[in-house]
């Protein structure tokens, strides 16, 4: 899941005019933009694109094994925490978890933000591709039912009964995607969520805003869960931290100064926030490349 931004949606550095000012070079380079490739006509090599929120273009493609057909996360999560319950995805990328849970899970609505706006224009047309597909497997498979004997089974009828529970689900009523920076917006902080995720995106808020960042993340998501909710968090480990403190000067600045480590993420949640208990999903995920086998925690309000 994890994050990025246009140039004009960069925002403030927590760290004074500098950090500001690496930002917008940041940005003006290509550093985290919808899909720029970075640097001038007249330069004689292309710049790499650097993805200083983690708002990496192809992430499903690497993350996953190409061996398995459904992200591996979805299995480890509980049907209850998404049936008929509104949901929150924090760091969507591309939108194929929030439109998997929906289709999966069948939840009431679910809203998908990212910092990036190109990635959230991808997001809508994957809704948009996935709602055509469905539709279409759907249409064949009631098609190739109705050519058989009533006796005889047939593919189509393995289709349609994967298909029968979304039948009657309009995904695009149940389904939204939204440009957001979670961090720093301050509206809409009322109880309205049951189901709140953040994947893999606490790395990248804690390199560009800091602890300060980090705990505004965690308080913003306790108070827009309505009692008795679930917070679903997949952070990264340190060592991940380590390996992309480089992608922007304010990420190795933060870096330097950084005292709430990923271990002492449960500590802050449950002494601090609030949030009364909390248990492990998944220690390790099974069908996730090297370096995404990472623990799912679930906290409840």
């Amino acid at each position: 899941m994890a994050t990025a931004t246009a140039a004009e949606d960069a925002p403030p550095a927590g760290k004074g005019a500098k950090g500001e000012a690496n930002r917008k070079r940041g940005n003006e380079h290509g550093e985290g933009g919808a899909g720029g490739s970075g640097g001038g006509g007249g330069q004689k090599r292309k710049k790499k694109e650097v993805f200083i929120y983690g708002n990496y273009r192809n992430y499903y493609g690497y993350r996953i094994d190409r061996n398995v057909g459904e992200d591996p996360r979805l299995e480890a999560f509980n049907k209850q925490w998404f049936e008929n319950k509104d949901c929150l995805d924090i760091g969507c990328n591309q939108g194929l978890v929030t439109i998997g849970l929906a289709m999966k899970f069948k939840c009431r609505r679910i809203l998908g933000v990212d910092i990036d706006s190109g990635l959230i224009e991808t997001a809508k047309w994957n809704l948009r591709r996935i709602m055509r597909q469905d539709k279409s497997a759907t249409k064949n498979a009631k098609a190739q039912e109705s050519s058989n004997p009533p006796s005889q089974s047939s593919p189509g009828e393995v289709v349609s009964e994967l298909s029968k529970g979304n039948e009657h689900q309009d995904l695009s009523k149940i389904v939204s995607f939204r440009r957001e920076n979670f961090v720093e917006s301050l509206d809409g902080c009322s109880e309205r969520y049951d189901t709140i995720l953040c994947l893999s995106v606490t790395k990248w808020i804690h390199l560009n805003w800091g602890d300060d960042g980090l705990v505004t993340l965690f308080v913003k998501i306790w108070r827009l869960l309505r009692p008795g909710g679930v917070f679903i968090m997949e952070p990264q480990p340190w060592s991940s931290y380590k390996r992309n403190r480089l992608v922007s000067e304010v990420a190795k600045e933060n870096f330097n100064t950084i005292c709430i480590y990923p271990e002492k993420f449960r500590e802050v949640l449950l002494d601090k926030v609030g949030f009364r208990s909390v248990e492990l999903i998944m220690d390790k995920l099974v069908g996730s490349v090297s370096g995404f086998d990472r623990p799912i925690e679930v906290y409840h309000k």
